[in-house]
């Protein structure tokens, strides 16, 4: 593992296959009673948050904390961030405070690339979402969610996802999550395709790693895991397609659709959900859908990668150490 995670592209093969196993340890600690490990006792973690942000900001603390770190959430909203103190100041702070890791969430992409390499900190830094860029973690624990599903829990210890047909559907455009899952799961073996209309297409994606359709109903019956993104209606500044039933009848999933997918096909969801628009409520709410699985997946993965970065030399939390801390 290298020093920082800020790009789904940092990660081997050997690197990705080593986090969602070290995850899999990760996960049984929290079918503990007691769901601490001691070993991040004494470091200091920071949740560096300047977008608004619950499933992952609550993750990472949940990993953190069940690691034994030290925790301190700091929010652009109410700081000096406020009052017009740049990235730069706001990461010297950190510093003086003796920050082992920041977990940065920011509106502009490259901002964590720009922390990591600044020489304004020592610590570790972690991609919790820039911009449109990227969102790694969030990858990291689709393809775990992914693995336990299609191969298995113990059968999938040190496997990828080759061969595997994964099928991402919506805003592409605007996603961070999309550009991070398609370079990991490609990393991994996995054959991805991008299913959006023309207008939520970006530009230059046809350098990426997978295919592109504009036909929902074609890709769905040979799809092992279908992804559905959320609408970011929030960052649209434009009409990117005419309305959203028409988007809904297009590309959302609902049960007539699901039903064309193979049996043993899953629904993926990044959250939150648009209900009735890229997903409906008898989707959401079916079993083949792992949108909650995910985000209890997401810390376990977090706790792997804080582990890994900050935990030192060992490859891998062991069985032996999990029962000498019980």
């Amino acid at each position: 593992m290298k020093h920082h995670l800020i790009s789904a592209a940092d990660l081997t093969r050997d690197d990705a296959v080593l986090l969602l196993d070290t995850a899999e340890e990760m996960a049984r600690v929290a079918d503990r009673p007691i769901k601490k490990l001691p070993t991040l006792r004494g470091r200091t973690v920071v949740n560096l948050f300047f977008e608004d942000s619950t499933r992952t900001r609550i993750s990472f603390e949940a990993a953190a904390k069940r690691l034994s770190a030290d925790v301190i959430n700091f929010s652009a909203k109410g700081s000096s961030v406020s009052k017009g103190e740049s990235l730069k100041d706001t990461a010297l702070t950190l510093e003086a405070m003796g920050a082992d890791a920041v977990v940065i969430r920011h509106h502009a992409s490259g901002a964590p690339y720009r922390l990591a390499n600044s020489g304004w900190i020592d610590g570790a830094v972690v991609n919790a979402g820039d911009g449109t860029h990227e969102h790694p973690t969030q990858a990291l624990l689709d393809a775990f969610t992914m693995r336990r599903r299609l191969v298995g829990r113990d059968v999938g210890l040190g496997q990828d996802l080759s061969g595997r047909r994964i099928t991402i559907v919506g805003d592409v455009l605007h996603s961070r999550v999309a550009r991070s899952n398609v370079l990991l799961l490609n990393t991994l073996g996995a054959e991805v395709t991008l299913v959006a209309p023309p207008t939520l297409v970006p530009v230059g994606v046809e350098s990426w790693p997978c295919e592109i359709s504009y036909d929902l109903d074609r890709v769905l019956p040979k799809s092992d895991a279908v992804m559905m993104l959320r609408v970011q209606r929030e960052r649209m500044n434009a009409a990117f397609f005419p309305t959203e039933r028409e988007y809904a009848r297009r590309y959302g999933l609902n049960g007539e659709r699901m039903a064309r997918m193979p049996e043993h096909a899953i629904v993926m969801h990044p959250g939150p959900m648009n209900r009735g628009m890229e997903i409906t409520a008898e989707v959401a709410d079916s079993d083949r859908c792992t949108a909650v699985e995910q985000v209890a997946n997401g810390v376990s993965i977090r706790m792997a990668v804080l582990y890994l970065l900050l935990g030192g030399v060992e490859p891998a939390v062991t069985h032996s150490r999990i029962e000498e801390t019980k």
